[in-house]
């Protein structure tokens, strides 16, 4: 079956976002006293949505009103750093032209907050080529659930089996797997090769056109 649709993650998939996520997180806790983390340390506590960020970073027996000020702090200073390192990586509009001009729509899906991920989307990749846009939702539940990569394929007017879902983590590959998506794996994101094999990644590339190669002989 050929593919009409190409479903990404954001952060770690289509942009390298970890330098800013990391200081700003780094800045809220040593504002508050409490020990930082090594930028890498941050691969592993980003991708499952803000406040399960804030919990893992946070030392153990935060009160909920100390939970939620390094919570509304991250928001207020993130909104300041998210423009500071993070970019696009390396092909990634290459790839995207390439897809489009195959002819498959083209959407996100993250789990940042929805309002920051239309900002995101908005500043580095402008013109519409993302006709459709989604991060974590309060009435939607966030990844890995497939309710949001399905809420995308309907409004596509695709079947799951017409869509690629592409993404860097073990989130990523669950939300396409039970969506009925084909998974592909990148390795130029956050995780390591192994987690994208422990959950079945369908297909792992080291490049991005080579998610193009693969959509194009589908067709």
């Amino acid at each position: 079956m050929p593919y009409r649709a190409a479903i990404f993650d954001l952060d770690g998939t289509l942009v390298d976002s970890l330098r800013d996520l990391a200081d700003t997180a780094n800045q809220i806790l040593a504002e508050s006293g409490y020990p930082i983390h090594p930028v890498d340390a941050y691969r592993y506590f980003v991708g499952d949505g803000l406040q399960t960020l804030i919990e893992r970073i946070s030392p153990a027996g935060l009160t909920e009103r100390e939970y939620d000020h390094c919570l509304q702090r991250f928001k207020e200073i993130y909104t300041l750093n998210w423009r500071r390192n993070s970019c696009p990586y390396p092909g990634i509009h290459a790839m995207l032209a390439g897809l489009k001009n195959a002819g498959l729509g083209l959407a996100v899906l993250s789990n940042k907050p929805h309002s920051s991920t239309l900002e995101f989307v908005d500043y580095f990749f402008p013109g519409g080529i993302f006709p459709i846009v989604f991060g974590q939702r309060p009435e939607v539940e966030k990844k890995p659930s497939p309710a949001g990569a399905l809420e995308i394929a309907r409004m596509m007017a695709v079947a799951p089996a017409e869509c690629l879902y592409i993404g860097d983590t073990a989130v990523d590959m669950q939300t396409g797997k039970s969506a009925g998506m084909f998974t592909v794996g990148v390795l130029w994101g956050f995780r390591e090769r192994q987690e994208l094999l422990d959950h079945r990644a369908d297909k792992i590339v080291h490049h991005p056109m080579e998610i193009v190669e693969h959509a194009v002989h589908s067709l």
